[in-house]
Protein backbone atom coordinates (compact mmCIF):
# COMPACT_ATOMS: atom_id res chain seq x y z
CA UNK A 1 0.00 0.00 0.00
CA UNK A 2 1.42 3.25 -1.10
CA UNK A 3 1.41 6.30 1.61
CA UNK A 4 0.30 9.41 -0.12
CA UNK A 5 0.94 13.67 0.70
CA UNK A 6 -2.72 13.83 2.27
CA UNK A 7 -2.23 10.48 4.14
CA UNK A 8 0.60 12.07 5.64
CA UNK A 9 -1.29 15.61 6.61
CA UNK A 10 -3.61 13.82 7.97
CA UNK A 11 -1.59 12.28 10.96
CA UNK A 12 -2.60 15.65 12.98
CA UNK A 13 -5.89 16.70 10.63
CA UNK A 14 -8.77 18.03 12.59
CA UNK A 15 -12.16 16.51 13.50
CA UNK A 16 -14.74 17.35 11.01
CA UNK A 17 -16.17 20.69 11.21
CA UNK A 18 -18.54 22.27 13.77
CA UNK A 19 -21.70 23.66 13.04
CA UNK A 20 -22.59 27.20 12.06
CA UNK A 21 -22.75 28.56 15.43
CA UNK A 22 -19.23 27.46 16.48
CA UNK A 23 -17.83 28.52 13.44
CA UNK A 24 -19.20 32.06 14.09
CA UNK A 25 -17.83 32.13 17.71
CA UNK A 26 -13.79 32.53 17.05
CA UNK A 27 -14.66 35.45 15.11
CA UNK A 28 -16.90 37.04 17.76
CA UNK A 29 -14.75 36.94 20.20
CA UNK A 30 -11.37 38.23 17.92
CA UNK A 31 -13.76 40.89 16.97
CA UNK A 32 -14.83 41.37 20.61
CA UNK A 33 -11.27 41.74 22.02
CA UNK A 34 -10.25 44.05 18.31
CA UNK A 35 -12.48 46.46 19.55
CA UNK A 36 -11.76 46.22 23.38
CA UNK A 37 -7.52 46.54 22.63
CA UNK A 38 -8.51 49.37 19.77
CA UNK A 39 -11.16 51.15 21.36
CA UNK A 40 -11.92 50.87 24.73
CA UNK A 41 -8.40 50.61 26.53
CA UNK A 42 -6.94 54.01 24.77
CA UNK A 43 -9.93 55.96 25.97
CA UNK A 44 -10.18 54.60 29.16
CA UNK A 45 -6.71 54.03 30.25
CA UNK A 46 -4.26 56.80 31.39
CA UNK A 47 -1.11 57.09 29.42
CA UNK A 48 1.40 55.46 31.55
CA UNK A 49 -0.92 52.29 31.88
CA UNK A 50 -1.91 52.41 28.10
CA UNK A 51 1.75 52.61 27.55
CA UNK A 52 2.12 49.17 30.27
CA UNK A 53 -0.30 47.72 28.42
CA UNK A 54 1.43 48.18 24.64
CA UNK A 55 4.65 47.06 26.77
CA UNK A 56 3.01 43.48 27.45
CA UNK A 57 1.44 43.63 24.07
CA UNK A 58 4.84 43.19 22.78
CA UNK A 59 5.52 40.29 24.90
CA UNK A 60 2.73 39.00 23.44
CA UNK A 61 3.55 39.31 20.07
CA UNK A 62 7.03 37.09 21.26
CA UNK A 63 5.01 34.53 23.02
CA UNK A 64 2.78 34.24 20.10
CA UNK A 65 6.06 32.99 17.97
CA UNK A 66 6.79 30.81 21.10
CA UNK A 67 3.71 29.47 21.00
CA UNK A 68 4.04 28.52 17.21
CA UNK A 69 6.99 26.75 17.64
CA UNK A 70 6.56 25.29 20.42
CA UNK A 71 2.96 24.44 21.06
CA UNK A 72 2.74 23.41 17.65
CA UNK A 73 5.85 22.54 16.57
CA UNK A 74 7.23 21.01 19.80
CA UNK A 75 10.41 23.05 19.94
CA UNK A 76 11.36 24.56 23.36
CA UNK A 77 13.20 27.61 22.37
CA UNK A 78 14.74 29.69 25.69
CA UNK A 79 16.54 31.81 23.58
CA UNK A 80 14.00 34.18 21.92
CA UNK A 81 15.64 37.30 23.72
CA UNK A 82 17.90 37.03 20.71
CA UNK A 83 15.83 37.59 18.11
CA UNK A 84 14.09 40.52 20.29
CA UNK A 85 17.18 42.16 20.63
CA UNK A 86 18.46 42.40 17.48
CA UNK A 87 15.30 43.77 16.34
CA UNK A 88 15.28 46.32 19.12
CA UNK A 89 19.19 47.11 18.81
CA UNK A 90 18.26 47.86 14.83
CA UNK A 91 15.31 50.53 15.94
CA UNK A 92 17.24 51.65 18.91
CA UNK A 93 20.50 52.48 16.81
CA UNK A 94 18.23 54.70 14.49
CA UNK A 95 16.54 56.01 16.61
CA UNK A 96 20.06 57.33 18.52
CA UNK A 97 21.30 58.49 15.21
CA UNK A 98 18.38 60.58 14.64
CA UNK A 99 18.93 62.07 18.10
CA UNK A 100 22.41 62.74 17.58
CA UNK A 101 21.25 64.89 14.15
CA UNK A 102 24.90 63.95 12.47
CA UNK A 103 26.85 63.64 15.18
CA UNK A 104 27.93 60.49 17.50
CA UNK A 105 25.43 58.87 19.73
CA UNK A 106 26.04 60.10 23.50
CA UNK A 107 27.45 57.06 24.72
CA UNK A 108 29.98 56.68 22.06
CA UNK A 109 31.06 60.10 22.91
CA UNK A 110 31.67 59.45 26.62
CA UNK A 111 32.96 56.48 26.00
CA UNK A 112 35.87 57.88 23.84
CA UNK A 113 34.66 56.83 19.99
CA UNK A 114 35.63 59.56 17.88
CA UNK A 115 34.32 58.34 14.67
CA UNK A 116 31.12 56.49 14.01
CA UNK A 117 31.12 52.87 13.39
CA UNK A 118 30.48 51.04 9.77
CA UNK A 119 28.43 48.89 11.67
CA UNK A 120 25.91 51.86 12.39
CA UNK A 121 25.89 53.92 9.27
CA UNK A 122 23.24 51.70 7.11
CA UNK A 123 21.37 52.24 10.47
CA UNK A 124 21.01 55.94 9.85
CA UNK A 125 17.93 55.10 7.25
CA UNK A 126 14.62 54.25 8.70
CA UNK A 127 13.93 51.67 5.89
CA UNK A 128 16.56 49.59 6.28
CA UNK A 129 16.47 49.48 10.38
CA UNK A 130 12.99 48.60 10.27
CA UNK A 131 13.75 45.62 7.50
CA UNK A 132 17.00 44.21 9.17
CA UNK A 133 14.86 44.29 12.92
CA UNK A 134 12.51 41.55 11.19
CA UNK A 135 15.40 40.27 8.35
CA UNK A 136 18.18 39.84 10.83
CA UNK A 137 16.10 37.54 13.14
CA UNK A 138 14.90 35.27 10.18
CA UNK A 139 18.00 34.72 8.91
CA UNK A 140 19.77 33.81 12.47
CA UNK A 141 16.97 31.64 12.78
CA UNK A 142 17.36 30.13 8.98
CA UNK A 143 21.04 29.61 9.68
CA UNK A 144 20.76 28.16 12.83
CA UNK A 145 17.55 25.96 12.14
CA UNK A 146 19.41 24.60 8.58
CA UNK A 147 22.56 23.44 11.01
CA UNK A 148 20.61 22.25 14.06
CA UNK A 149 17.47 20.43 12.87
CA UNK A 150 19.25 18.57 10.21
CA UNK A 151 21.40 16.79 12.67
CA UNK A 152 18.28 15.83 14.06
CA UNK A 153 18.89 17.95 17.00
CA UNK A 154 15.64 18.47 19.48
CA UNK A 155 14.52 18.59 22.95
CA UNK A 156 16.75 19.21 25.63
CA UNK A 157 19.81 19.55 23.72
CA UNK A 158 17.85 22.30 21.29
CA UNK A 159 16.67 24.65 24.27
CA UNK A 160 19.69 24.28 26.22
CA UNK A 161 21.66 25.40 22.65
CA UNK A 162 19.36 28.61 21.84
CA UNK A 163 19.91 29.50 26.15
CA UNK A 164 23.22 29.56 25.40
CA UNK A 165 22.96 31.71 22.33
CA UNK A 166 20.80 34.33 24.61
CA UNK A 167 23.85 34.11 27.22
CA UNK A 168 26.71 34.51 24.52
CA UNK A 169 24.76 37.47 22.80
CA UNK A 170 24.67 39.04 26.02
CA UNK A 171 28.00 38.56 26.90
CA UNK A 172 28.72 40.04 23.64
CA UNK A 173 26.91 43.08 24.00
CA UNK A 174 28.13 43.91 27.38
CA UNK A 175 31.34 43.57 26.19
CA UNK A 176 31.12 46.50 23.37
CA UNK A 177 30.51 49.34 25.36
CA UNK A 178 31.47 51.57 23.04
CA UNK A 179 29.43 50.06 20.02
CA UNK A 180 26.29 49.02 22.03
CA UNK A 181 26.31 50.67 25.11
CA UNK A 182 27.51 48.16 27.31
CA UNK A 183 25.39 47.10 30.28
CA UNK A 184 23.32 50.42 30.07
CA UNK A 185 22.25 49.30 26.62
CA UNK A 186 20.96 52.14 24.13
CA UNK A 187 18.04 54.80 25.96
CA UNK A 188 17.36 58.26 26.20
CA UNK A 189 15.42 58.22 22.74
CA UNK A 190 13.55 61.52 22.26
CA UNK A 191 12.31 61.85 18.26
CA UNK A 192 10.60 59.25 16.08
CA UNK A 193 9.90 59.98 12.50
CA UNK A 194 9.56 63.63 13.53
CA UNK A 195 7.28 63.01 16.75
CA UNK A 196 8.20 63.94 20.09
CA UNK A 197 8.47 60.27 21.73
CA UNK A 198 7.41 61.84 24.86
CA UNK A 199 3.90 63.38 24.16
CA UNK A 200 0.61 61.21 25.08
CA UNK A 201 -0.48 61.33 21.40
CA UNK A 202 2.81 59.56 20.23
CA UNK A 203 2.38 56.93 22.62
CA UNK A 204 -1.47 56.46 22.03
CA UNK A 205 -0.37 55.98 18.51
CA UNK A 206 2.41 53.49 18.76
CA UNK A 207 -0.21 51.76 21.32
CA UNK A 208 -2.66 51.79 18.39
CA UNK A 209 0.40 50.24 16.40
CA UNK A 210 1.42 47.43 18.72
CA UNK A 211 -2.13 46.16 19.10
CA UNK A 212 -2.97 46.28 15.17
CA UNK A 213 0.39 44.09 14.66
CA UNK A 214 -0.27 41.66 17.39
CA UNK A 215 -4.02 41.08 15.87
CA UNK A 216 -2.59 41.04 11.97
CA UNK A 217 -0.03 38.22 13.57
CA UNK A 218 -2.53 36.32 15.23
CA UNK A 219 -4.89 36.32 12.04
CA UNK A 220 -1.40 35.18 9.78
CA UNK A 221 -0.46 32.45 12.78
CA UNK A 222 -4.09 31.25 13.48
CA UNK A 223 -3.87 30.57 9.36
CA UNK A 224 -1.16 29.12 9.22
CA UNK A 225 -1.93 26.31 11.48
CA UNK A 226 -5.12 25.66 10.34
CA UNK A 227 -3.33 25.70 6.93
CA UNK A 228 -1.97 21.63 5.45
CA UNK A 229 1.58 23.18 6.73
CA UNK A 230 0.32 23.62 9.91
CA UNK A 231 -1.40 20.18 10.08
CA UNK A 232 2.23 18.96 8.78
CA UNK A 233 3.15 21.26 11.97
CA UNK A 234 1.40 19.43 14.62
CA UNK A 235 1.96 15.67 13.03
CA UNK A 236 6.10 16.38 13.30
CA UNK A 237 5.27 17.70 16.81
CA UNK A 238 3.49 14.26 18.15
CA UNK A 239 5.70 12.05 15.51
CA UNK A 240 8.53 13.31 13.71
CA UNK A 241 9.70 9.77 12.95
CA UNK A 242 6.95 9.19 11.56
CA UNK A 243 6.45 12.10 9.50
CA UNK A 244 10.12 11.28 8.23
CA UNK A 245 9.32 7.98 7.15
CA UNK A 246 5.96 9.34 5.52
CA UNK A 247 8.26 11.10 2.78
CA UNK A 248 8.75 14.50 4.28
CA UNK A 249 11.68 16.58 5.82
CA UNK A 250 11.10 17.47 9.20
CA UNK A 251 13.76 19.91 9.34
CA UNK A 252 12.40 21.97 6.53
CA UNK A 253 9.38 22.27 8.57
CA UNK A 254 11.56 23.12 11.90
CA UNK A 255 13.38 25.70 10.10
CA UNK A 256 10.51 27.95 8.60
CA UNK A 257 8.24 27.74 11.55
CA UNK A 258 11.34 28.92 13.61
CA UNK A 259 12.02 31.52 11.33
CA UNK A 260 8.67 32.98 11.51
CA UNK A 261 8.89 32.44 15.32
CA UNK A 262 11.97 34.86 14.94
CA UNK A 263 10.65 37.14 12.48
CA UNK A 264 7.97 38.03 15.21
CA UNK A 265 10.42 38.27 17.65
CA UNK A 266 12.55 41.01 16.03
CA UNK A 267 9.38 42.87 15.06
CA UNK A 268 8.24 43.18 18.51
CA UNK A 269 11.37 44.39 20.40
CA UNK A 270 11.54 47.05 17.02
CA UNK A 271 8.23 48.10 18.41
CA UNK A 272 9.27 47.35 22.22
CA UNK A 273 12.07 50.49 22.22
CA UNK A 274 10.27 53.26 20.94
CA UNK A 275 7.20 52.47 23.70
CA UNK A 276 9.58 51.47 26.48
CA UNK A 277 12.27 53.76 25.69
CA UNK A 278 15.18 51.47 26.29
CA UNK A 279 17.16 48.07 25.41
CA UNK A 280 19.83 46.45 27.19
CA UNK A 281 21.31 43.20 27.55
CA UNK A 282 19.27 42.68 30.74
CA UNK A 283 16.18 42.45 28.90
CA UNK A 284 17.30 39.86 26.13
CA UNK A 285 19.33 37.91 28.29
CA UNK A 286 18.70 33.82 29.40
CA UNK A 287 15.96 34.94 32.04
CA UNK A 288 13.71 37.02 30.23
CA UNK A 289 13.29 34.55 27.51
CA UNK A 290 12.59 32.07 30.54
CA UNK A 291 10.07 34.73 31.69
CA UNK A 292 8.48 34.78 28.40
CA UNK A 293 8.21 30.60 28.26
CA UNK A 294 6.85 30.26 31.63
CA UNK A 295 4.32 33.05 30.17
CA UNK A 296 3.14 30.98 27.19
CA UNK A 297 3.02 27.86 29.62
CA UNK A 298 0.75 30.06 31.75
CA UNK A 299 -1.65 30.97 29.55
CA UNK A 300 -1.80 27.70 27.33
CA UNK A 301 1.18 26.85 24.80
CA UNK A 302 -1.47 24.75 22.66
CA UNK A 303 -3.54 27.57 21.89
CA UNK A 304 -2.25 30.28 20.10
CA UNK A 305 -4.42 32.58 21.87
CA UNK A 306 -3.47 31.07 25.20
CA UNK A 307 0.20 32.31 24.57
CA UNK A 308 -0.91 35.87 23.87
CA UNK A 309 -3.12 35.88 27.12
CA UNK A 310 -0.64 34.27 29.38
CA UNK A 311 2.18 36.87 28.54
CA UNK A 312 -0.49 39.77 29.23
CA UNK A 313 -1.42 37.93 32.37
CA UNK A 314 2.22 37.64 33.43
CA UNK A 315 3.20 40.76 32.44
CA UNK A 316 -0.05 42.18 34.56
CA UNK A 317 1.32 40.23 37.42
CA UNK A 318 4.52 41.15 37.33
CA UNK A 319 4.03 44.88 37.52
CA UNK A 320 0.87 44.52 40.25
CA UNK A 321 3.02 42.56 42.73
CA UNK A 322 6.11 44.16 42.09
CA UNK A 323 4.17 47.98 43.11
CA UNK A 324 2.68 46.28 46.09
CA UNK A 325 4.85 43.47 47.60
CA UNK A 326 8.10 45.03 46.07
CA UNK A 327 10.36 42.94 48.33
CA UNK A 328 8.88 39.13 47.33
CA UNK A 329 6.84 39.58 43.76
CA UNK A 330 8.97 37.23 42.33
CA UNK A 331 7.90 34.40 44.61
CA UNK A 332 4.46 35.87 43.90
CA UNK A 333 5.25 35.23 40.53
CA UNK A 334 6.50 31.65 40.59
CA UNK A 335 4.14 30.50 42.97
CA UNK A 336 1.81 31.94 40.35
CA UNK A 337 3.34 29.75 37.59
CA UNK A 338 3.62 26.84 40.04
CA UNK A 339 0.24 27.02 41.37
CA UNK A 340 -1.52 26.91 36.99
CA UNK A 341 1.03 24.44 36.14
CA UNK A 342 0.50 22.01 39.17
CA UNK A 343 -3.86 22.27 38.61
CA UNK A 344 -3.82 23.38 35.57
CA UNK A 345 -0.81 21.86 32.71
CA UNK A 346 -2.40 23.42 29.83
CA UNK A 347 -2.57 26.71 31.35
CA UNK A 348 -5.46 29.17 31.63
CA UNK A 349 -6.87 28.43 28.18
CA UNK A 350 -6.78 24.55 28.70
CA UNK A 351 -9.11 25.10 31.67
CA UNK A 352 -11.56 27.61 29.86
CA UNK A 353 -11.93 25.55 27.37
CA UNK A 354 -12.51 21.80 29.47
CA UNK A 355 -14.92 24.27 31.51
CA UNK A 356 -16.43 25.50 28.16
CA UNK A 357 -16.34 21.94 26.82
CA UNK A 358 -18.44 20.56 30.16
CA UNK A 359 -20.89 22.98 29.90
CA UNK A 360 -21.45 21.88 26.08
CA UNK A 361 -21.71 18.35 27.04
CA UNK A 362 -24.26 18.74 30.27
CA UNK A 363 -26.11 20.75 27.65
CA UNK A 364 -26.83 18.38 25.37
CA UNK A 365 -27.53 15.47 27.79
CA UNK A 366 -30.57 14.05 27.08
CA UNK A 367 -33.10 15.25 29.92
Amino acid sequence: MTTTVRDAVTVAAPPPGPSFGRRLRGPAVFAAVAILALVVAPLLLEPFRLGLLAKYLCYAIVALGIGLAWGQGGMLTLGQGVFFGLGGYAMGMYLKLRDAGGDLPDFMVWSGVEKLPALWVPFANPVFAIVFAVAGPVLLAVLLGSLVFRQRVRGAYFAILTQALAAALVILLVGQQGLTGGTNGLTNFFDLFGQDLAADNTQRGLYVVVAVVLLVLYLLAWQMVRSRFGRLLIAVRDGEDRVRFLGYNPATVKTLTFAVSAGMAGLAGALFVPVVGIISPALLGVVPSLELVVAVAVGGRFALAGAILGAVVMGYAKTSFSEQFADGWLYLQGALFILVMTLAPKGIFGVAAAARDLVTARRRRPA
